[in-house]
């Protein structure tokens, strides 16, 4: 690595910590750590991490720097995937039941990635020493094309979910999702041979810095208020839908229509017995009069939707 290049890195690396204490900082001042909890968390835990890992980089403890640096790429990678949640939960709010199916699709996508990266630790080759690293990796990437999704779903869906481009959770996402789309790039082209180690973690630095200071803006900026969720159909028409899959009404069910069949077949039945025995003793001998009124109370589907006309005839 030449001076210059050494040089660059120390200047992004120490970046890093510089940058985050001002997110902090700002989130205090405005209370925001109270409405993004776990956020606020993610960037305290990076600066402590940076506080532990470059001392021991620079004493040149390999082994140490090692696993600390690993350590603190797990945390990372958990409490980014928590941020995205937390993200999710705010945009969704005012919906509740698209917010509690949010958080089920989580949890799933969750034990997803923790089964994919199990199964990575578990086939590795023998060859390879720490497979665990393998798993981490394979967790952060699966993590980062999450991120990246959700921009994109933020991108399209912000105007129909009533979500303001200037909002503080739209540029918590945004900048969670060019870091990610940046780093997917720089992966592919770094395991196609096209770029070389220290360009690959160079980017990555600044692509770094790049997140943190949007971030920083949009801690700064003043977040405009929200839409009514009142004068937004769509998000209405998603809600209500989910709504009646989880509680269907009883007049879609079955069982009510069959006992509607069996109570108008019962009710027909009865009101055919009872024109039958009012007839009868009016015309006890047969006659050609009697055929007739036979025939007119015999119609036995007419009287059980009206049973009064048979009687007064």
């Amino acid at each position: 690595m030449s001076p210059r290049t050494q040089l660059a890195y120390y200047v992004l690396w120490l970046a890093h910590p510089t940058l985050q204490v001002a997110v902090a900082g700002v989130m205090l001042w405005r209370k925001l750590h109270r409405k993004f909890p776990v956020f606020f968390s993610y960037i305290i835990s990076q600066i402590v991490i940076f506080c532990v890992v470059f001392p021991v980089y620079r004493l040149g403890n390999y082994t140490w720097f090692f696993y600390v640096y690993w350590i603190g790429t797990a945390i990372g990678v958990v409490l980014g995937f928590k941020v995205i949640h937390e993200i999710f939960l705010d945009v969704f709010r005012p919906y509740h039941t698209l917010k509690d199916l949010g958080t089920v699709l989580f949890r799933w996508a969750g034990l997803v990635m923790l089964l994919v990266a199990i199964v990575v630790a578990a086939s590795s080759p023998a060859a390879q020493q720490w497979p665990l690293i393998q798993a981490t990796l394979t967790t952060q990437r699966c993590v980062r094309v999450i991120q990246f999704g959700l921009v994109l779903f933020l991108l399209v869906f912000s105007r129909y979910l009533g979500v303001s481009r200037r909002q503080d959770s739209f540029g918590i996402a945004l900048g969670f999702g060019g870091l990610a789309g940046i780093e997917l790039g720089c992966i592919a082209l770094f395991t196609g041979g096209y770029l070389s180690e220290i360009t690959f973690n160079l980017v990555n630095m600044g692509a770094y810095n790049c997140a943190i200071m949007v971030w920083l803006t949009y801690a700064v900026m003043k977040s405009p208020a929200r839409e009514d969720a009142a004068n937004l159909l769509r998000p209405q028409r998603w809600e209500r839908s989910l709504i009646e899959i989880q509680h269907p009404d009883s007049e879609d069910s079955l069982i009510p229509m069959f006992e509607g069949m069996v109570d108008r077949a019962l009710s027909r039945s009865k009101g055919t017995t009872f024109s039958i025995r009012t007839e009868m003793p009016r015309d006890p001998v047969a006659s050609p009069g009697a055929s007739v009124g036979t025939r007119a109370t015999g119609d036995l589907n007419y009287s059980a939707f009206s049973p009064r006309s048979s009687v007064s005839k």
